[in-house]
């Protein structure tokens, strides 16, 4: 049975088939294609994140109005309502608003190279390597030498985990060349190795630091002080600019390897290159809030059919990210009647969405 790579036209089935011309801006010796609606829906987004900060930084025991979180952002409002809102809750937000900016830009540099709607950070199995490590840190030596290099150390772990995994894909998964369902079914094994470390690893450990781990393994914001702000945000600004400037030859290796080769594209090198940047935004993200799952299977996806764009826009699957990220915390901790992590939240609206993609695309295969 041989399977069908999917094209450009599997992201968007119902584009036209030839592409009207559109109008261009030119500074100086660069010119881009001005595509009105991916700015809109871009600016949007950024305006829907900073409400959703916002709303989520007035939540709590103390409740503060939206008008007054605002006007403290702005630099106003009492020495109390500053101290609340900037030392205690904005730094929650801010790491909930960069680490689904990573997982969203990790995900649509994954599903673009893979040319798979399904492939994603956790589904290939990178934010469990990056995890196998970070718990390791934390419960294999005794959680005191993980409580002496703080976030840093975990920050290592996880990126360590991460490259490993990544390379480990990258080698099982070449066949003169990285061939996009290949990778999401080795992906899928090496996720539930893992996973089965994981376990194993929890069953051998103290129980103090079991219940660390725990607590760090379903994903959440609780407790994110400017400590975690600081790294994340490094990470974000270096790797994402990157993310970004490379993302320029995605449109061209989502027509596929030898297109891509035909053009000029240098292939391995935009490939790893990529690759990379999303393991380190995938690692970041973890060391920051644990395994946040799904964000980066769902992000991209709604980001393309919001935009209606050839393949995942990278700016607008990082802000969509950064919504849903935030949208779960407040759910967390508002709507539910327990306060729970935001991870549990994103999966639960993960699963149904992982459902609809598989049936989407076996549709497609069997039409």
């Amino acid at each position: 049975m041989t399977t069908t790579p999917t094209l450009i036209s599997d992201y968007a089935p119902d584009a036209p088939a030839t592409v009207p011309s559109r109008p261009g801006l030119r500074l100086g010796p660069l010119s881009f294609v001005w595509r009105p609606r991916m700015t809109a829906i871009t600016v949007a987004l950024a305006v829907l994140v900073f409400l959703l900060m916002c709303v989520n930084i007035g939540r709590g025991d103390y409740p503060i109005a939206l008008g007054q979180v605002v006007e403290v952002l702005g630099g106003g409002g009492t020495s109390a309502e500053r101290f609340i809102i900037v030392d205690l809750r904005l730094p929650r937000s801010l790491v909930g608003i960069l680490v689904g900016i990573a997982l969203g830009v990790a995900g649509a540099i994954t599903q673009s190279l893979t040319r798979n709607p399904l492939a994603s950070p956790d589904i290939l199995g990178i934010s469990t390597g990056a995890s196998v490590f970070a718990v390791a840190l934390i419960v294999l030596t005794g959680g005191s030498i993980a409580a002496f290099l703080g976030m840093f150390g975990l920050s290592a772990a996880a990126l360590m985990g991460a490259l490993i995994t990544a390379v480990l894909l990258f080698l099982l998964s070449w066949k003169g060349g990285v061939d996009g369902f290949r990778l999401i079914l080795i992906g899928i094994a090496v996720t539930a190795v893992g996973q089965a470390l994981i376990y194993w690893m929890l069953i051998i450990s103290d129980i103090h630091d079991v219940a660390r781990a725990q607590a760090w393994l379903v994903g959440s914001l609780n407790g994110r002080d400017w400590r975690n702000v600081y790294p994340m945000l490094t990470v974000v600004l270096i790797v994402g600019t990157i993310a970004v400037v490379a993302a320029f030859y995605l449109a061209v290796l989502r027509l596929g390897e030898d297109s891509a080769q035909a053009l000029g594209v240098r292939l391995q090198t935009s490939q790893a290159v990529l690759l990379l940047c999303a393991v380190g935004l995938t690692a970041a993200s973890v060391a920051a809030a644990g395994p946040i799952g799904f964000v980066g299977l769902m992000a991209p996806q709604i980001a393309l059919r919001l935009v209606r764009s050839a393949g995942p826009p990278i700016i607008a699957s990082g802000l969509t990210g950064a919504a849903l990220v935030l949208l779960a915390d407040i759910v967390a901790r508002t709507v539910l009647p327990v306060e729970l992590p935001a991870g549990i939240v994103t999966a639960a609206l993960g699963g149904p969405f992982l459902l609809y993609l598989l049936v989407r695309t076996n549709r497609k295969v069997s039409a």
